[in-house]
């Protein structure tokens, strides 16, 4: 399946919409292909590696579901997880990823976050395989939620 590579590179963030500066698409697409997510044809086309095109749909996903509603529910979505210190690396790559979605820490292994991300975080819990260890909770009542409120900028629902 063909794939738009500026479309493409547009959805991961790696193309800034309204510059076409070849230099940018160049080095996007360098670093594309040195993570395996896109490949050379024969013909000398690009294409989207298998890996890539999880990546890409991962994006799509993020991007459809991690949408901000006009208004808040009033509910905190909150994310503890438990990961096992031989499995190290994984529990700091949720951190970044949590991170990169837009939850806030709370603790080390306790992340918060204002709008419904319940798809996302059953696929992430089922890509990363730490679906014993990642709990998911809905929070009516937090205490002390007025500095997550200012963060996000909320107002009491």
């Amino acid at each position: 399946m063909p794939t738009n590579l500026p479309i493409a590179l547009r959805k991961l963030g790696m193309f800034p919409t309204g510059m076409r500066d070849s230099g940018v698409v160049n080095r996007a697409r360098n670093r594309l292909l040195k993570k395996g997510l896109l490949t050379r044809t024969k013909e000398e086309f690009l294409r989207l590696t298998p890996e890539g095109e999880r990546f890409f749909h991962a994006c799509e996903l993020r991007e459809r579901v991690m949408r901000k509603p006009k208004r808040w529910d009033g509910r905190w979505r909150v994310l503890i997880f438990d990961i096992p210190q031989r499995r190290k690396g994984l529990r700091d790559q949720m951190r970044r990823m949590l991170r990169g979605l837009g939850f806030v820490r709370l603790q080390d292994s306790v992340w918060a976050y204002p709008y419904d991300c319940e798809d996302y975080v059953a696929l992430l819990k089922a890509d990363m395989k730490v679906g014993k260890d990642v709990l998911y909770l809905i929070v009516d009542e937090m205490e002390g939620d007025a500095p997550l409120r200012a963060h996000f900028e909320l107002a009491r629902a």
